[in-house]
């Protein structure tokens, strides 16, 4: 037996899986994912407590609606299937093309930086730890990182 991680180009997703050998044939068993350990309440919570933080975070505020409430039900969509649940975003959305839909909003280091801090807050609050934490909150760093596409220069700031 050997575990593998398993691109699923419908979810765009990891998932891991162990390849069996039967006789002549090889399987992959799936395994548990991320969104099994986290579980559907917890991962609520999660997206409730963060934006909590991010409609109170001053470097955050002027990119995001007043009403946070689609934007908190479409990241649970998402992180929902970021994690290897349900396709819940995808279903309802298409495919994420999380970078396409985030270059209309001015995402600079620092606000990438302030959005982590209030992910990792977030994360404290429901007591996720361990290193189902530790490889979540990497797999953000990642994506905070690509998400940037403004450096951190005032607007309109003469160069």
């Amino acid at each position: 037996m050997k575990d593998i991680l398993i691109f699923d180009e419908k979810t765009t997703a990891y998932r891991k899986g162990t390849v069996i050998k039967r006789g002549n044939h090889h399987m992959v068993e799936k395994r548990t994912v991320p969104y099994d350990i986290i579980g559907e309440e917890t991962l609520s919570k999660l997206v409730d407590a963060f934006y909590y933080r991010v409609a109170r975070h001053p470097d955050l505020i002027p990119i995001f609606p007043e009403d946070l409430t689609e934007v908190a039900r479409k990241q649970k969509q998402f992180l929902t299937q970021f994690l290897g649940g349900p396709t819940l975003y995808s279903d309802e959305h298409g495919h994420p093309m999380m970078r396409a839909r985030h270059l209309p909003h001015e995402i600079t280091p620092k606000r990438a930086k302030a959005w982590l801090s209030c992910m990792s807050a977030a994360m404290d609050e429901v007591k996720l730890d361990g290193s189902i934490r530790e490889q979540f909150f990497s797999r953000l760093v990642l994506t905070a990182q690509h998400m940037v596409n403004t450096p951190d220069t005032t607007i309109g700031e003469e160069h």
